[in-house]
């Protein structure tokens, strides 16, 4: 049996959303800046597909740019959002993506900016408390905390930070990847000032994402070129991924209720069979509630054997991963860091998608005991 289980890094892509794209690759291939109806026929696509996604947002579809994921999502909102404001302070977590944490200490570098980062308890709890004291001790900041946390699964109280942001004059930013799709988001009731998407985290084409800004909030291009997105992002649009975005957004949001309490019971599954299984593993971040229903982070006890529970699962045909898929290349996990991690112990993250099934939860936490079972038996027969 084959398992996939790294939903968190990429999902499959829904084929209703590539009977959509299917058109735009082959019939109506045209530039959406052209004049001619094949150019015209892109374009309606496009601005079609704006419109899908602001009515999920319940937004005004000026306010939707495409861009080609979350990371430059995030770049825009952070750069535009302090350069514009004229905002010399931004709070944060050490729990955030690289795609923010990188940006907001590259204008850091720049002596653009200071940050100040919240402090997160060993579950990567982080305190409003915390965040209203320091809203209301200095001047305008900029706030740039993630909705759900891709690797450890937290959910932050958005509406709770949107509206400390909000008494405070604040900009606010929140990462949204993990999150989008699985959670509607309303702007008129939610005081935001950027929230982003990327298309492969919910069963969409990969290279294709959007940021959200309001009405508020003005964009600086951090690509130049041509006049495409109302000058906001220069380049030829990707047709073809952005009718693909909105399909598998508008398919996200259709059987949302439905959807989340599917990977509800996989992941109370798991944790279940899981602690049964395996005595001595434990669990990182709050993985009961609130928490992502679609991620859970594990530490495991460690091997005398050595080997890999990550690599033991590859051979087995399972997909996990150890953390963020962006991570893998970087050494050790930035928000285990933070959260006071022993890297001794081998780390499993399982993230779950709407196509996963109780009988491969059941497969792959076998196969992961299995592996403990052996070492136990390898153990006494040692020490016989």
């Amino acid at each position: 049996m084959r398992v996939y289980l790294d939903n968190a890094a990429t999902t499959p892509l829904n084929r209703e959303v590539f009977l959509a794209i299917e058109p735009y690759l082959f019939e109506h291939f045209g530039n959406a800046s052209s004049s001619h109806f094949h150019g015209r026929e892109a374009r309606a696509a496009i601005e079609h597909s704006r419109g899908i996604i602001a009515d999920l947002l319940n937004a005004n579809p000026r306010n939707i740019i495409f861009t080609s994921g979350g990371s430059e999502a995030d770049n825009i909102a952070i750069r535009s959002g302090i350069r514009t404001n004229g905002i010399k302070l931004a709070i944060t977590t050490k729990l955030e993506h690289h795609a923010v944490l990188h940006t907001l200490q590259s204008l850091e570098r720049n002596g653009e900016i200071r940050i100040i980062y919240l402090k997160n308890d060993e579950a990567g709890n982080i305190s409003l408390q915390e965040l209203d004291t320091l809203l209301a001790a200095n001047d305008r900041a900029f706030v740039s905390i993630m909705h759900g946390n891709n690797e450890i699964g937290n959910l932050n109280d958005i509406e709770a930070i949107a509206s400390c942001c909000s008494r405070h004059h604040a900009v606010f930013h929140s990462d949204t990847v993990q999150s989008m799709g699985q959670y509607r988001y309303d702007t008129k009731q939610l005081a935001v000032d950027f929230l982003v998407g990327s298309a492969h985290k919910f069963h969409g084409p990969k290279g294709i994402g959007f940021l959200y800004r309001s009405d508020a909030q003005r964009v600086l291009p951090i690509i130049h070129g041509g006049a495409q997105e109302s000058g906001q992002r220069a380049g030829t649009e990707n047709v073809t991924a952005i009718v693909g975005l909105a399909k598998a957004l508008e398919l996200a949001c259709r059987d949302q209720a439905h959807h989340q309490q599917h990977l509800k019971q996989l992941k109370e599954r798991t944790i279940l069979k899981l602690i049964n299984r395996i005595p001595g593993l434990t669990f990182n971040g709050a993985q009961v509630q609130p928490s992502l229903n679609s991620v859970l982070s594990i530490s495991l006890p460690e091997l005398a054997s050595g080997i890999s529970p990550l690599h033991y699962l590859d051979q087995h045909q399972i997909c996990v991963s150890g953390g963020s898929a962006c991570n893998s290349q970087a050494g050790g996990s930035h928000v285990l860091s933070a959260l006071g991690y022993d890297f001794n112990k081998p780390t499993v993250r399982f993230s779950f998608s709407r196509y996963n099934t109780i009988e491969e939860i059941d497969y792959a936490v076998e196969k992961l005991a299995n592996l403990y079972v052996r070492e136990q038996r390898s153990e006494l027969t040692a020490a016989c």
